[in-house]
């Protein structure tokens, strides 16, 4: 039991994780000793420099989303993934960890054995994804054995099925075809990505990071200042409607300090964090990739680490800011026509737009429309981000059941796509089929492989 508790902490622990992936690729690269310490060491390192970033931006950013509620008088539910896990795993914490542990192995399987060769590593997504599958399968009758082996096949399968749909896209916005992303809200990336094709992109093509400033302003052409500058803009009217609103509440939520200080250092802790998750960023793909080739080359034959959706930013900072305001802009419009359909008498639920969300998600919806469409394409693609996640947020509040009504719900756009669609089919389905669907699903990149795969190569 002390074994199997170790194992589990290592597997849930990404950094560990990932770093002993990397350690594996060395050795079986047959690297030196003081080879695989490094790069041990600084694979670990630099994730945990990326979540740290990330941590300070959330840090930042979640006070924005609070006094934005407060200042336009919004209510309703907020989506969060670490949220509605944290409530799952009070019910489904045993069949949640089996599934995470055994949707690992499923995806080294699949990966393997099919033409998706991809590795997921962002370890936190997966178990939040293990999280939502365990919930799904329990409504719709699994249990036992059965549950946990349906789940880790559906995990091992979303887990090689989104990086593969989004690998195309990634080779635009990388340059090459070393890196996958390994994030669960690739279905929107993608359609941001359709979204910047409609808009064309050549060498003429005004993309974001084109964006020319007056010979005066050639300060914000370094990111840091030029994010600084932008969040404090959106901070201090928000946080000044706020004040407004309702001074007391403000109060509660950014405490006793003067409202334009806490503008000023939160938007410049903002832009401090993109700055931190950048150099995580880069730490880690220095040492991820060469460490890689060990495993792609011995146990998964041009495997690809699927990693978590920062590695898109340094492509394109101007994106990520641009991406992250469109959303937002996106799902303010959304939570709009939500209150209309409300109105209505239509039984939906009310969406806030997450800062979190918009942010991660939607710059990086902004990178990959970037990529295939320029600015235009960014614009448009992360807007249309914004009003998806918005309403797929609330058609999978009703499939959670109980989960439903906790106030939140998952937020990133794969968690709801999967969500509403094998909560719907359990509705339909009895619990054996379900799970015979679940297999063949898991079966089919397989048989596709050695049977018309191969003979389209032949």
């Amino acid at each position: 039991m002390v074994i199997l508790n170790f194992i589990q902490q290592v597997l849930s622990t990404p950094a560990i994780f990932v770093g002993l992936l990397a350690l594996l690729g060395l050795a079986l690269q047959k690297k030196d000793a003081q080879t695989m310490i490094k790069g041990t060491i600084k694979t670990i390192l630099g994730f945990i420099v990326l979540n740290a970033g990330a941590a300070v931006v959330q840090q930042a950013i979640i006070p924005f989303g609070d006094l934005f509620q407060l200042a336009f008088g919004v209510h309703g539910v907020v989506p969060n993934n670490e949220a509605i896990t944290s409530l799952g795993l009070t019910e489904y914490a045993v069949q949640t960890a089996s599934i995470f542990a055994l949707g690992m192995c499923a995806n080294i399987v699949l990966a393997r054995f099919s033409k998706w060769k991809y590795i997921f590593l962002t370890g936190h997504h997966a178990l939040y994804m293990s999280c939502l599958i365990a919930i799904i399968l329990n409504i719709a009758g699994l249990d036992g054995w059965m549950l946990i082996a349906g789940g880790a096949l559906l995990l091992g399968f979303v887990m090689t099925l989104f990086p593969a749909l989004m690998q195309p896209t990634i080779r635009k916005v990388t340059g090459d075809d070393s890196l996958a992303l390994g994030h669960f809200g690739s279905s929107c990336y993608w359609i941001s990505a359709q979204i910047g094709k409609l808009f064309g992109k050549n060498e003429n093509t005004c993309t974001t990071e084109d964006v020319k400033f007056p010979k005066g302003l050639s300060f914000l052409r370094d990111n840091t200042i030029s994010i600084a500058i932008a969040m404090f803009c959106c901070y201090i009217i928000v946080a000044g409607v706020a004040v407004f609103q309702d001074p007391v509440g403000t109060t509660t939520i950014i405490g006793e300090d003067n409202w334009i200080l806490v503008s000023v250092i939160n938007a410049i802790t903002f832009s401090a964090g993109i700055y931190i998750v950048l150099a995580g960023v880069r730490m880690l793909i220095a040492e991820i990739i060469p460490a890689f080739k060990g495993i792609s080359e011995k146990l998964v034959p041009n495997a690809k680490p699927a990693l978590d959706c920062p590695i898109l930013f340094p492509y394109a900072p101007n994106a990520v800011l641009i991406g992250f305001f469109c959303s937002f802009v996106g799902g303010i419009v959304a939570l709009g026509v939500l209150a209309l359909m409300g109105h209505a008498g239509i039984a939906v639920a009310i969406i806030l737009p997450g800062a979190v969300v918009h942010f991660f998600c939607g710059a990086s919806a902004g990178v990959c429309g970037n990529a295939t469409g320029g600015l235009k394409g960014c614009v448009a693609g992360a807007f249309v981000h914004g009003i998806a996640v918005t309403f797929l947020a609330a058609g999978l509040l009703p499939v959670l059941g109980s989960f439903g009504f906790a106030n939140t719900t998952f937020s990133d756009a794969d968690f709801t796509i999967v969500g509403i669609l094998f909560g719907n089919l359990a509705k339909i389905m009895s619990s054996t089929s379900l799970f015979l669907v679940i297999v063949v699903l898991f079966m089919l990149p397989v048989l596709y492989n050695y049977t018309l795969g191969r003979k389209k190569n032949d």
